[in-house]
């Protein structure tokens, strides 16, 4: 799979046309170049995350707009080489305002669940793009009631077949999921970061997937 975050795939839509679809038929045409099958971005989140900052799709409570940002342009793309294509939203950041500025997203875990399924929605809304895998937070602490409390918000919007991802980061939460039954129905799949070739006892006891879900290539 690829990976477009951290402000690393602005610049390829200021390539003329020519050049800018043969990068795009590398990465996504099946059956040649790269042919990616997964294509994970940053969920944007008006907060550096890397090399930039990306928008986010809602500045303030009361405000949405699914035009900010170059991740949807990037999926509809993918998407027109390869309908197969598996899409996966991440955030990195989250704008003040949803953790209603404790600098927390768990703190007011309503408000951040609704945030991401805004982002969801509007995928489907305005992009005809359905949402394969979402992710918590990228590379840092997860909340289990939380992740509890997304998952429930997905089933009862009809979003169902949107699987959550967690943690983006190191096996940890596999413990947790062990000890909690409900945690477990929550969880689809286990990703870590950077496992290179070697699992963990612990997250193998869940039967869940586990994904490297980020490495090197």
């Amino acid at each position: 799979g690829g990976l477009s975050a951290g402000a690393s795939s602005p610049l390829l839509f200021n390539y003329p046309e020519k050049q800018r679809d043969e990068i795009l038929d590398y990465l996504f045409k099946p059956n040649f170049g790269a042919a990616f099958h997964i294509l994970k971005v940053e969920i944007g989140g008006d907060g550096q995350s890397t090399d930039g900052t990306e928008a986010s799709h809602m500045h303030t409570e009361d405000d949405v707009n699914y035009a900010r940002g170059y991740e949807w342009q990037l999926m509809v793309e993918a998407k027109k080489r390869n309908p197969a294509v598996k899409l996966y939203g991440l955030p990195w950041a989250f704008p003040a305002w949803v953790g209603n500025g404790s600098g927390s997203p768990y703190r007011y875990p309503n408000l951040t669940a609704a945030y991401i399924l805004k982002w969801i929605q509007g995928a489907k809304t305005m992009y005809n793009l359905d949402i394969d895998y979402i992710g918590i937070w990228n590379e840092r602490n997860y909340d289990s009631n939380y992740i509890k409390l997304l998952r429930s918000l997905l089933d009862s919007e009809g979003f169902q077949n949107t699987r959550i991802v967690a943690p983006d980061g190191s096996w940890g939460i596999a413990s947790d999921i062990l000890k909690d039954p409900d945690l477990a129905k929550a969880v689809d799949i286990i990703g870590a970061h950077y496992p290179g070739t070697y699992s963990n006892p612990t997250a193998l006891q869940t039967g869940k997937p586990l994904w490297a879900s980020e490495d090197y290539s």
